[in-house]
């Protein structure tokens, strides 16, 4: 009893320092997030550069700055509250017994907001990077020769399995290594070793058969973070994007689009976070960067307007690269980490009619989020 209660007491320990490791992550995040802020800004220098050809095409009649900066400050306020609301919204599920995790509509829920960020991917940040990355205003060596919004969409998922595997492979290695240490048995060592390998959705299983719970949570709390700067990368450029526009017409139906957008978007992550556990200061510090991170890329996008050009050569380099990177991202989380492990696991493989419903779940949050597409 004291070698199987020592041996847990060192796992826990083991959790804990690694979850504090990927905590520290979110600093991370915003020295990645500074520096694609930089970027963005040296392209908006730059393009006072270039020649306005491909810009003073795009300007149409349609162009009012005054009008402009009344929307894009409704914006800014309409899309923060929007997103503090749906990022915190799965967090008071708990409340209602009905929509706590592992319930059928907890699963089902999750399944709908799997569904957006899968179309988040696809349908609206993988074709902006393919319009930025072929567009008329770069040259055609190499830009239009190569695909290069594929090619790094796929580096990027790569690079995503990698930080996954390795995480969890660090943590495994860890975990045997201290319960060999702290116990001396054989056995000990043996049931820590027998731990499965994660992905697609299997439980986690020790030599006893019971399911690994530590090691699930700091699963969920990797997919969380990873997600969230996926989605922040994301973020910060389509706000920039539309502060930096003077164009009454195409701002108001955005508004519309981008709150909706944020609201599923928000719900996907929110879940991801309720399930990770954090506690009260992580949960705020990610809905923070979630929340703000469209609203201070409209105010960063505001304060450039003068200078920045999305049509700009440079702009448009740096923006596609990141919206391909994103786009990767976003695309294995949804498919592996979400989708693949929820439909694989044993909820779902042991209840066909569960699975149908979700199933359907998916493609109204996929449908939902592609329609949105034709405005955002």
């Amino acid at each position: 009893m004291n070698s199987g209660t020592s041996g847990r007491r060192i796992e826990l320990q083991l959790l804990n320092g690694l979850s504090d490791l990927f905590n520290t992550s979110m600093a991370a995040k915003l020295y990645a997030l500074a520096v694609i802020l930089l970027l963005i800004s040296i392209a908006g220098n730059a393009a006072a550069e270039e020649p306005q050809q491909c810009g003073s095409k795009s300007k149409g009649q349609c162009h009012d700055k005054s009008k402009a900066l009344i929307l894009k400050t409704i914006a800014l306020f309409a899309i923060l509250i929007t997103s503090m609301i749906s990022v915190c919204l799965p967090m008071f599920s708990r409340k209602v017994s009905a929509f706590q995790p592992g319930k059928n509509m907890f699963v089902i829920v999750k399944a709908f907001a799997s569904g957006v960020i899968l179309a988040t991917g696809y349908m609206h940040v993988l074709p902006d990077s393919f319009d930025c990355l072929t567009s008329e205003c770069l040259p055609e060596h190499p830009w239009r020769k190569f695909p290069f919004t594929t090619f790094v969409a796929m580096l990027s998922a790569v690079l995503t399995l990698m930080v996954d595997s390795f995480s969890m492979s660090h943590y495994r290695k860890y975990l045997v290594r201290g319960a060999a240490r702290g116990e001396g048995d054989e056995n000990a060592k043996n049931s820590s070793s027998q731990i499965e390998p994660f992905g697609y959705g299997h439980d986690i299983k020790t030599e006893d058969g019971l399911d690994d719970k530590d090691s699930q949570l700091l699963r969920y709390r990797v997919v969380a973070q990873v997600l969230e700067l996926g989605i922040v990368v994301h973020s910060v450029v389509i706000g920039l994007s539309m502060g930096a526009s003077d164009n009454p017409c195409t701002i108001r139906p955005l508004i519309i689009a981008l709150c909706f957008h944020q609201l599923f978007e928000g719900m996907g992550l929110g879940g991801c976070i309720l399930q990770a556990e954090y506690g009260m200061k992580m949960k705020a510090t990610m809905v923070f960067f979630f929340s703000a991170t469209t609203p201070f890329g409209i105010a960063l996008g505001i304060a450039l307007s003068h200078i920045y050009s999305d049509d700009s050569p440079t702009a448009l380099i740096v923006v596609g690269l990141l919206n391909a990177a994103s786009a990767g991202l976003l695309n294995y989380m949804a498919l592996v980490d979400l989708l693949a492990a929820d439909f694989m696991g044993t909820t779902l493989q042991a209840n066909v009619k569960l699975q149908m419903l979700s199933y359907i779940a998916v493609l109204f949050g996929a449908g939902g989020m592609s329609i949105i597409a034709i405005w955002a």
